[in-house]
């Protein structure tokens, strides 16, 4: 009832543990770029490494080395994509999002946060989670390619500020 026999129990620990060490070996050898903050691109390719990882711990069809190499050619193929992305601004543009410029200069982007599906208490969210109080001492809000929010204060020192690579849409 709840198991079919001994046997099946044991491979599932076996490869469990196999499994787990082999991935946590190519993810460590594939640089922090495969652990960082996620983009689209990462978050897929995180999934279909988890995927993978239960096929080959529970399908007794699907053998460890099978599973090792599925492995390899993921993180391979993540790891010519960001190196060919750092490489080729065309290329990344095709795979990677920008940064959207949601609030500036206390008046929000409504046509942003439209697009973005973004709400005005969420930016007040992060503005309250910066540690800012009023909206007026905040220079811009924007999302950025992993989903986050970056809170910039207001630059009174006139010196350039981060917002060059931002879209305003």
């Amino acid at each position: 009832m709840f198991f079919d026999d001994m046997q099946g129990l044991i491979r599932v620990l076996i490869i469990g543990v196999l499994g787990y060490i082999a991935l946590v070996f190519w993810l460590r050898i594939s640089g922090k770029r495969t652990l960082s903050k996620w983009n689209v691109f990462d978050f897929i390719v995180t999934i279909a490494l988890g995927s993978i990882l239960a096929s080959v711990i529970i399908t007794k069809s699907v053998a460890l080395l099978e599973g090792m190499l599925a492995f390899i050619v993921l993180i391979g193929l993540q790891y010519f994509i960001t190196w060919l992305s750092v490489r080729s601004s065309t290329f990344a543009s095709l795979i990677k999002a920008e940064p959207t410029l949601l609030l500036s200069e206390g008046e929000y982007c409504t046509a942003a946060l439209k697009s973005q599906r973004v709400t005005k208490s969420e930016i007040r969210a992060a503005i309250r989670g910066a540690g800012i109080l009023a909206i007026e001492d905040v220079a811009a809000v924007v999302l950025e390619t992993d989903g986050s929010f970056s809170v910039l204060k207001q630059n009174k020192s006139g010196i350039k500020t981060a917002l060059s690579d931002v879209s305003e849409q």
